[in-house]
């Protein structure tokens, strides 16, 4: 049995079952009308028994009988004033007591649209589609666990057009604080605000970030102000080797790039780990690592002392290199950098469950607002549909 099968029995045992009602007056006991939990309530339960598309229609049909649902749940998603924020803290609290939390893993998110006007919408060209697109783009952060990933915390990208222009803003409701971003200030944003749940321990953060044009700003703020991290990037990133003891009177080597270090410089280690071959058969996992620093000064204009480690899958009958990871925890086994590293699929396939079975594409509205407290729902609902022990949704009265 799992982890997360071993903990629900657990507290199944003694007396504290995951009953749904408790799990959405956890979520909006902090909304101030009881018709706003209500319809809360009836939204998770939309999300997790409403088959196929999410439509707000079809939801409605699913979990009342009023004729007038559709239009509650249109109000309660898009404008209705309530606190996304506190809902996703809320969120990580019940989330984290049910995980062995590992790590925290981020993932940027493309949602497909139609038109133009819904929030943040624009073309973008995506490299693993091979097309440009007309989506929106989504980053997430999630509490990474045994055998589970659970959508915690969410930032919507918003290109200059939709933050510059004051007509754009005032359609979508967009805050007078947010604006243009690139994606690693997000990915950083998503953390800091995670650390800041009282109660909840950091974890290294994990992340895909070889699409990120500078990742650079990234690993400087991660690494400066104290988070583990673990982080694929491009073999084009500029790192200079770091050589086994120092030599001031010696020029510092020059940068090269990731890819090169580890080919020209890196340690083999075989047979590092067991894994499973594209036959389904186990094999062992070769890595190739050597350790790297980032050269230069930091925008702060303070010189740079990140020392880390990089390393690579190693294919060593077609002498070609796999992902390529950079981190700031040098001291970890290679078997736990892997394991870490390799909680990157999971982050992938939940991103996809999110979107087939939860609702994560069917959001129908423009606000930034809307969108946000969509996105939190949907978290919520993966979360208890994933977590509660429950094999199908059981409900109480609304």
């Amino acid at each position: 049995m799992s982890a997360i099968g071993e903990k629900t029995k657990r507290r199944q045992r003694s007396g504290s079952p995951d009953t749904f009602a408790a799990f959405s007056h956890q979520l909006f006991g902090h909304l101030p009308r009881i018709d706003q939990q209500r319809w809360g309530h009836a939204y998770l339960r939309g999300l997790l028994s409403t088959p196929g598309k999410k439509s707000l229609r079809r939801m409605a049909e699913t979990v009342t009988s009023s004729p007038t649902a559709s239009q509650s749940l249109q109000q309660f998603v898009n404008a209705s004033p309530w606190d996304w924020n506190a809902t996703r803290r809320e969120l990580v609290s019940w989330a984290d007591r049910r995980l062995d939390t590992r790590a925290w893993t981020i993932a940027p998110t493309v949602l497909p649209k139609r038109g133009a006007h819904s929030v943040g919408v624009h073309r973008r060209f995506i490299r693993e589609q091979g097309r440009t697109v007309n989506c929106q783009l989504g980053v997430a952060i999630l509490l990474a666990g045994s055998g589970a990933q659970i959508p915690v915390g969410w930032r919507l990208h918003l290109p200059e057009r939709w933050t510059d222009d004051e007509e754009a803003r005032r359609r979508a409701r967009i805050p007078d604080g947010v604006g243009a971003q690139p994606l690693w200030s997000h990915a950083l944003g998503l953390v800091e605000a995670l650390a800041a749940q009282p109660g909840l321990v950091a974890s290294p953060v994990v992340a895909d970030m070889t699409t990120v044009t500078d990742v650079r700003p990234l690993i400087e703020r991660l690494h400066g102000r104290g988070y583990g991290f673990v982080l694929a990037v491009g073999g084009q990133l500029p790192l200079v080797p770091e050589p086994p003891s120092p030599r001031p009177t010696r020029e510092p080597a020059p940068p090269v790039s990731a890819r090169h270090l580890l080919l020209q410089g890196g340690t083999r280690h075989p047979d590092v780990a067991m894994t499973t071959g594209p036959d389904g058969h186990p094999r062992r996992l070769h890595v190739v690592s050597s350790p790297a620093r980032l050269p230069g000064l930091r925008p702060d204009g303070l010189r740079s002392t990140f020392t880390g480690r990089l390393f690579a899958e190693w294919e060593p009958v077609h002498q070609r290199l796999g992902r390529i990871w950079l981190t700031n925890l040098p001291e970890r086994r290679m078997s736990e950098l892997l394991a870490l590293a390799a909680l990157h699929t999971g982050t992938t396939a939940t991103m996809s469950t999110l979107g087939e079975h939860y609702g994560l594409l069917d959001f129908e509205g423009r606000s930034f607002p809307g969108w946000h407290r969509h996105m939190t729902l949907v978290s919520a609902a993966y979360a208890y549909g994933l977590l509660s022990g429950a094999q199908a949704p059981h409900w109480e009265a609304a």
